[in-house]
Order: C-alpha cells, then sequence, then structure tokens
C-alpha cells in the first residue's frame, strides 16, 4: 500500500464526478498540478465540503492511485471568503484560477506560480487596488514565471511610466508586486500590452475571460 503524502496547494477546479464525489484539479507546491477525486465530498455532512470549493487553500492529503489522487483529509487555512461575496472579484479569481490551470504541469516546479497566484487572489480583496490592476500584473508575471515574457513590445508608443511599470512586474519579487497604483492611462497601455502577450503566447479561450468581457 503506497503511503499518504501532503501537498500544499489550492483549488483551480472542482466539479462533479458521479453521484456523490468530486474531481478536483490543485495547483500544488510538491508535485505541480495534479488531479484528485474527493469521495462523498457533495454529502452535505461530508468533511470534505469546504476544502473542495474554489480558491481553498492550505494542506490537502492524498493517496496515490494509478491515474489521479484520492483526497483524504484537507487543512483549509484560507478560502478567500472576500471572492465570494464580491462578483466582479470571484470572476476575476476565476480568471486566474484557470490561467494557472493552463499554465501547471504536473511533477513541474510550481511553486513561483503557487505564490503568485495566493498572492494575486489577496490582492483581489484589498478595496485600494483595481482589479484590472491586478489582472495586468497577474497575466504578466504569470508569462515571466513561465519563461515567455519578452519584455515592452516592440510595436507602439508607451509612457515612461509604463516601461517602468513592466520593469518592475518583471523584476520585483512576488511578494512586492502588488505595491504600486498606476494612472488610468498608464492602466489602459499595461492592458494593451497584457493583451497583446495573452493573445500571442496563450492558445486557449478561457471561459472565466469572457465571461469578464461581458462585465
Amino acid at each position: 500500500m503506497q503511503d499518504l503524502i501532503k501537498v500544499t496547494g489550492i483549488v483551480l477546479s472542482s466539479t462533479p464526478a458521479g453521484e456523490y464525489d468530486r474531481r478536483l484539479v490543485l495547483l500544488t507546491k510538491e508535485r505541480g498540478k495534479v488531479t484528485a477525486f474527493a469521495k462523498g465530498a457533495r454529502r452535505q455532512n461530508s468533511k470534505l465540503v469546504a476544502a473542495t470549493g474554489l480558491f481553498a487553500f492550505g494542506m490537502f492529503t492524498l493517496y496515490p492511485t494509478r491515474s489521479a489522487y484520492t483526497l483524504t483529509d484537507a487543512q483549509i487555512s484560507q478560502y478567500f471568503e472576500e471572492l465570494r461575496v464580491d462578483f466582479e472579484g470571484a470572476y476575476y479569481g476565476m480568471y486566474f484560477l484557470e490561467l494557472c490551470d493552463y499554465y501547471g504541469r504536473e511533477n513541474n516546479d510550481e511553486k513561483e506560480l503557487l505564490k503568485l497566484l495566493y498572492q494575486s487572489l489577496r490582492a483581489l480583496t484589498v478595496k485600494s487596488l483595481p482589479h484590472k490592476l491586478v489582472r495586468v500584473v497577474f497575466e504578466m508575471k504569470a508569462m515571466v514565471v513561465n519563461g515567455e515574457f519578452p519584455g515592452m513590445p516592440r510595436e507602439g508608443v508607451w509612457q515612461d511610466s509604463t516601461c517602468y511599470a513592466v520593469r518592475f512586474i518583471e523584476e520585483a519579487g512576488i511578494e512586492k508586486l502588488y505595491t504600486f497604483t498606476v494612472s488610468d492611462q498608464v492602466l489602459a497601455e499595461l492592458q494593451n500590452i497584457a493583451d497583446i502577450y495573452r493573445k500571442r503566447y496563450i492558445d486557449r479561450k478561457m471561459k472565466s475571460l469572457e465571461m469578464l468581457s461581458l462585465m
């Protein structure tokens, strides 16, 4: 019998499986992106109900099976409950989860991506930070972490403040990312840059991004 393993991670997606189970995709520090099945998690009295919701972050105890994992226990330290009452913030958060699902790989070192996701979800709960700014910072830094961010695009003419902000996003540690604000004009330019690179490097339509575009 294989030993149980403990991983630190966050729930990227949670979908029904069978009559009472849930299929989870977790982004973990130790094993990258993994799929886990939570048996009975859709029963109201299950101890795994809260632990299998989107945004749940903490320690997950998994039992390895041939093609996936079985979730046996969880100690959740952060539910990001603020996003449950912030309709717009929740959709930004779901977009972040979906983008991490796109970038994450099994058995890959995803510590930086997990740290970025955690800090970005926290930033969405800060009222003084515009959601649109958090989004462009997250998008650009996710590309940096994934090793595909080329810096300032050659097309376009950009303000010096925009160039400085892009360099800061590229070079700053993740813990310091959300320590600045910008003017509306600079934010618009940052959005344009993020759009250019998202269309160039991401070959999947994000359902949550489509929803955001309608808001």
